[in-house]
């Protein structure tokens, strides 16, 4: 099965996608890890997208889409992936449905996770990291306890930039303007499964799974 994992910042898809990977046994393609991976293999697009980013600027269309290309022919994608982070805007759509076309994939499902934006400011700016091992906890998680569950730092809780409110607002309002789009492109085209992404983890992955089994494909 072919999945985009579509959604705005913070909705969960990076966890859904791994529940997913490991429930169906196909691969989960994130746009972030398969830049780093195609960097450090040192492939000649993996060069040129290193050093896109090093100079702190975006990563083409064009080169991305090779970098995609080049992983979703690999033998692991054969029979499906999870694509998470890509695309962004319309355009993006565009040249990800040709990409499709050309690689002969069809069934391809959309998992749209949606939520409300003032859910996702309350679920985001209530997190916390820890700066020696990166782990991520809800404040109710860690508000009776000082050491890290995960390596047990002592005092190493802090609020990644990310997680503040002025921020999650920006990455917000450019979801809205560029990435929601999106969906509008695929209508008609692509299956397109809208999830509720505000129930409870296990919760979101179970109705997932149910709604994937009830296509016709």
């Amino acid at each position: 099965m072919y999945i985009i994992i579509f959604g705005a910042p913070g909705v969960g898809k990076g966890t859904q996608a791994k529940i997913l990977t490991s429930r169906l046994d196909i691969p989960h393609v994130s746009t972030g890890d398969i830049l780093r991976d195609a960097a450090a293999r040192k492939t000649e697009l993996g060069l040129k997208a290193k050093a896109i980013m090093d100079a702190g600027e975006l990563v083409p269309d064009d080169v991305m889409i090779g970098i995609i290309r080049d992983t979703l022919n690999q033998e692991r994608c054969a029979k499906g992936f999870i694509l998470d982070g890509f695309p962004r805007n319309i355009n993006q759509a565009a040249v990800i449905d040709k990409l499709f076309t050309e690689l002969r994939i069809e069934k391809i499902v959309i998992l749209a996770l949606e939520a409300d934006d003032e859910e996702i400011v309350s679920r985001l700016t209530n997190r916390r990291a820890c700066k020696e091992c990166g782990q991520i906890f809800s404040i109710r998680e860690i508000e009776e306890i000082s050491n890290c569950p995960n390596c047990n730092a002592t005092g190493s809780f802090y609020q990644r930039n990310d997680d503040k409110e002025d921020v999650i607002r920006r990455r917000l309002a450019i979801f809205h303007s560029s990435t929601k789009p999106v969906l509008d492109y695929f209508e008609g085209k692509r299956v397109i499964l809208h999830i509720d992404g505000l129930k409870p983890v296990d919760a979101v992955s179970e109705q997932i799974l149910e709604k994937l089994n009830n296509l016709n494909f």
